[in-house]
């Protein structure tokens, strides 16, 4: 495994064969995706941790998703990527839905868990609460909160270790850059969805809160040709709540699009 950083970003890189570049979502890094690693083992897999978030340093300035989204294509130039499957999580399926619209020719596939377009007016104002809550010190606080709401009930009781991981990844955060990344996710606009021509699969769980299946459905809709698939007993963080049957949904997706 090789850990460079490539402009803003720093990336985890392993493997050889056809790129898989994984982009995590508020809160999350590159760890997110540690489940999936045996799953991709035929693939050279690149893990990024977002500007301001895991071991990428803050921006001087706040950084707009479009700025994330461009930041990442500057980091795959600088690795020699010039096409890739990727997966995303959440806010991080909003990135990978613009490097598609904008960079087709760089996405040979997209498969996005939790995915949304968009967050809806009061999520919106949501995280603007919750920006103001992180930096009054209320880190923890948030981390307890996403625990609570964003991971189903059936991982809270069967897996304390995905629980544990969630909160360590939301408490890890520097609260100014989780602020920073709140306020946004929160100013994000949906692609047009008409210019994403990349086979799509979408992943939600049925108990996710957070985007919930008729939030991927809508998505899925306006996707040419996308797929979307649930998982059971299953929350937002679905990468590391049901890592068995996420993993299996992601590599039968990417030997379908790779034939």
């Amino acid at each position: 495994m090789t850990t460079v950083t490539v402009g803003q970003v720093v990336a985890e890189t392993v493997g050889d064969g056809a790129a898989v570049v994984m982009i995590h979502g508020l809160g999350g890094t590159s760890n997110m995706f540690q489940p999936q690693m045996a799953a991709l083992s035929a693939y050279r897999v690149i893990r990024l941790d977002l500007p301001g978030s895991g071991r990428s340093l803050r921006p001087i300035e706040p950084l707009p998703i479009e700025g994330m989204s461009e930041a990442v294509i500057r980091a795959l130039v600088g690795m020699g990527v010039s096409t890739a499957h990727f997966v995303g999580h959440s806010m991080g399926t909003i990135v990978c839905q613009q490097i598609a619209a904008a960079q087709p020719s760089l996405v040979r596939s997209l498969a996005l868990f939790g995915a949304l377009a968009e967050p809806t007016e009061a999520t919106r104002q949501g995280l603007g609460k919750r920006a103001q809550l992180a930096r009054s010190g209320g880190i923890s606080d948030i981390a307890d909160q996403i625990v609570a709401n964003a991971i189903s009930a059936h991982t809270r009781e069967t897996s304390p270790a995905a629980v544990a991981f969630v909160r360590e990844s939301i408490t890890r955060q520097d609260p100014e850059s989780y602020a920073r990344t709140c306020e946004a996710l929160a100013k994000a606009t949906a692609v047009d969805l008409r210019r994403i021509s990349a086979p799509t699969l979408l992943v939600t769980g049925d108990a996710d809160t957070v985007n919930p299946p008729g939030v991927a459905q809508a998505l899925a809709d306006k996707i040419k040709g996308a797929v979307l698939s649930s998982l059971d007993r299953c929350g937002h963080w679905a990468t590391v709540e049901s890592p068995r049957e996420s993993n299996q949904k992601l590599a039968d997706f990417l030997r379908r699009v790779d034939r």
